[in-house]
């Protein structure tokens, strides 16, 4: 088959095709057009929208983030953080030198209360001291990165025998040391949603520590997170999005022949589920790995090399959901920032005997306290897993009346007000993502997720970068991030100008 490379065997530049149109695809595609090299560029959006996991909604009379929520690490150091604040959308206080120095490790702020499901509050002087326990724990786990032989294949499993060691010299009396369980198990709920998965059993012990986080204290976007897609869509050329065009297969490695296009051949036909078909030189893969697992036997023709696809198996693909409740007037403190939820029941010492239908509502964390919308009062509530994917076959009826129930026994106020209304996210249904973002699984190394960025064919004979691969779950210290799929769409993009136009003047850093 004959090159498509820098050699002018494409007449006019290369047709560049991006499917998928979150930050990595938006990335990829803001980082082309800027180039003179690449005036053939689409992007094949499945759904009426961009932003792909970054979705704002306007809701209770403001904007809620049914995505992503935070800025992780907003400091000099990420890619996301600077190019809001080039676009202006932050505060002043998300860009105070001290906000992007602050060392959090990773880790969720203590809550302001906890509630216990006996109707109690929890002393917090208890949950700092087993938040202490729990995040040395989290931050030892992440020293085996280099060593020969990991004490235990998982996360969970490490965790659950270190805590057994300690539970060994706890000397206060059987309810108290019952107690620091639960809250202990009500960590392990939360480091679940930060990690992506229903279970830290599943998540490898050995990778862990490849993970890097960034300095600075979380930050929110005022007016919502889809603030940065949009002012990047708005920075493509008119028409370089095509909504509503969800991908079925990419034929790659042959030469395809289009009558639109005279004595020219492709090496890539990207074929859309309505029957169109876009010839190329290149396409960048920005879908998520969710997806990618559902569809993997029939999203490539030729199927992927088995070590690819071998990959995609293997790493972990989980779902963290929110529930947003409207209450008419607040049932928290005036500066409570995040309610905790404690089972007293629980242990991460004991596996669950209750069924999803009964006990669904426990894995939820409790929730966070968004900022008041006037006079409209909103928490969001964050859970992970199969409870959360169960959560998603409820009708709102049913979350609502679950959530005011539970919110009655915890607060110990039988007579609480029911929530006014509820909004949640549902990752796990939406069918061009099944799920939230990825994690490096027990079996997998980042290795995988390296494997998963190396473009086709692999050989890397004349047939040069036909398919390219972006997304989160591509980036190996960055992965579950929106700046980790920025990084990985501007990735994908310097490959194929450095194959077009080595000369170019890279505009943004590689970090």
């Amino acid at each position: 088959m004959e090159a498509t490379g820098g050699d002018g065997k494409a007449p006019g530049g290369p047709r560049v095709l991006v499917v998928g149109g979150g930050i990595a695809g938006l990335g990829a595609a803001q980082r082309l057009c800027g180039h003179p090299a690449f005036p053939h560029l689409r992007v094949l959006e499945a759904t009426a929208r961009a932003g792909g996991r970054i979705r704002s909604e306007r809701g209770f009379g403001g904007v809620v983030e049914v995505g992503a929520h935070w800025i992780h690490g907003p400091s000099r150091g990420n890619p996301v953080f600077q190019l809001a604040a080039e676009y202006g959308l932050l505060g002043e206080k998300a860009l105070s030198e001290e906000n992007q120095l602050v060392e959090t490790g990773g880790h969720v702020g203590l809550p302001c209360v906890s509630y216990a499901s006996s109707g109690v509050r929890v002393s917090l002087q208890l949950v700092a001291e087993m938040a202490t326990l729990f995040y040395g724990l989290i931050d030892q786990s992440r020293e085996f990165l280099q060593a020969a032989e990991t004490p235990a294949p998982s996360v969970g499993q490490y965790l659950k025998e270190a805590i057994r060691r300690h539970v060994a010299g706890w000397t206060e009396d059987e309810e108290t040391r019952k107690l620091k369980l639960a809250v202990l198990s009500a960590f392990f709920n939360l480091e679940c949603c930060v990690s992506g998965t229903h279970s830290l059993d599943l998540v490898a012990l050995a990778p862990f520590g490849e993970y890097t986080v960034l300095p600075g204290l979380d930050c929110t976007f005022a007016e919502g997170y889809q603030g940065l897609t949009n002012c990047m869509v708005a920075s493509l050329p008119e028409d370089t999005l095509v909504f509503e065009k969800p991908v079925k297969t990419i034929h790659w490695n042959g030469a395809f022949q289009e009558a639109a296009f005279p004595g020219e051949t492709f090496p890539v036909s990207v074929e859309c589920e309505d029957g169109d078909r876009f010839p190329a030189h290149h396409v960048i893969v920005t879908v998520p790995l969710g997806f990618l697992k559902e569809h993997l036997d029939t999203f490539f023709d030729p199927p992927l090399p088995a070590e690819k696809a071998e990959a995609i198996r293997k790493v972990g693909f989980g779902t963290n959901n929110k529930i947003f409740l409207e209450f008419e007037e607040p049932f928290w403190e005036p500066d409570c920032q995040l309610i905790q939820l404690v089972w007293e029941d629980t242990s991460p010492l004991e596996d669950p005997t209750l069924t999803l239908r009964d006990a669904w509502f426990r894995k939820l964390i409790g929730f966070v306290v968004l900022p008041a919308f006037g006079s409209v009062h909103v928490l969001c509530g964050f859970i992970a897993g199969l409870e959360s994917e169960f959560m998603e076959t409820l009708s709102d009826e049913e979350v609502l009346l679950c959530l005011t129930q539970v919110l009655r026994r915890v607060t110990g106020n039988p007579r609480l007000p029911a929530p006014k209304s509820v909004l949640r996210s549902r990752w796990h249904s939406a069918p061009y993502t099944r799920g939230s973002y990825s994690y490096v699984a027990v079996g997998s190394t980042g290795d995988d997720l390296d494997l998963l960025a190396q473009p086709l064919p692999a050989d890397g004979t004349d047939a040069q970068l036909q398919v390219l691969f972006a997304g989160e779950a591509t980036h190996r210290t960055f992965y579950s991030t929106t700046h980790g799929a920025l990084l990985s769409g501007w990735r994908e993009a310097d490959r194929l100008l450095g194959l077009w136009a080595p000369q170019a003047q890279q505009p943004r850093p590689r970090l």
